[in-house]
């Protein structure tokens, strides 16, 4: 008889207890199920904003990401509070939660930062053609994490974006045009005046060297066994390779043409003296 005293007790405590949290639990729902749709909105309506806007693709899928995540981050903490867990115990798990996931993925966080300073900031964006960590390639994809590049020679190098973000990026296409530089070097024999009459005229009968800025001719150096000229001329991005290896090509034949020597170092031989 006194078990089944007990278990009475027992039901009809646990009975108040399902009472008194019942309200509790369905506000909980409520709350979870409203501030979900909620978020859902709210990211379809951002979502559309960015349509109207035209912003960069990676950066609209980042910042959506990033949204829903908090959204839903800020439902979650309403829920569980709402379930009566104290919001000051709630940040504290948190915050040791927060602090050992940074320990342990301390690489990652700063190569997330660094990605969201690319996406914000965009000293580059997919297509373009840039330099940086000693490669250059064109920007194939620019994630959270990482930036994956297109080599010349159509090898696939993936930079993480923090190192991108905290050093040096050369970019390529944010001009339209660029200025090349070719140093050639002829022998002190030769006529200077002509040698740079012959470079002007290349950069002149080349279509793709521009008119405006005028190509430029200079003596760069006097060097211990030839004259260094110093040839400066502008091309739109397109067309700056074509240019380039075009007037290196053609120099050396209108040279050989004109009789300007461009100096080599030779080798001279001497035979053994006879005994």
């Amino acid at each position: 008889m006194e078990s089944i005293a007990n278990i009475e007790t027992f039901m009809d405590t646990a009975m108040e207890w399902l009472m008194a949290f019942l309200p509790d639990l369905i506000t909980a729902i409520i709350i979870l199920v409203v501030g979900l749709w909620l978020t859902k909105m709210v990211t379809r309506m951002i979502r559309r904003l960015f349509v109207k806007k035209d912003y960069d693709p990676t950066l609209e899928s980042f910042l959506l990401s990033f949204i829903s995540m908090g959204c839903k981050l800020l439902v979650f903490v309403l829920v569980v509070t709402q379930l009566g867990v104290k919001s000051s115990s709630l940040v504290a798990v948190v915050g040791a939660a927060g602090l050992a996931v940074g320990l342990a993925l301390q690489g990652s966080l700063s190569n997330f930062a660094g990605g969201v300073l690319i996406l914000l900031f965009k000293p580059f964006r997919v297509g373009d053609y840039i330099s940086a960590q000693g490669i250059e390639g064109t920007v194939k994809d620019i994630s959270v994490l990482s930036t994956k590049i297109n080599t010349f020679g159509n090898q696939l190098a993936i930079l993480p974006n923090g190192q991108l973000a905290n050093n040096n990026i050369v970019n390529y296409n944010v001009e339209s045009t660029r200025r090349d530089k070719i140093t050639v070097g002829i022998s002190y024999g030769s006529d200077i005046k002509k040698a740079k009459e012959i470079l002007l005229q290349i950069c002149n009968e080349f279509p793709q060297i521009l008119e405006d800025p005028a190509p430029e001719v200079y003596v760069d150096a006097l060097a211990d066994s030839s004259v260094n000229l110093s040839l400066r001329f502008w091309a739109k991005n397109e067309d700056f390779w074509a240019a380039h290896f075009h007037v290196l090509e053609t120099l050396k034949y209108k040279y050989d043409e004109a009789g300007i020597e461009i100096p080599f170092p030779h080798m001279v031989l001497q035979q053994p003296a006879e005994a």
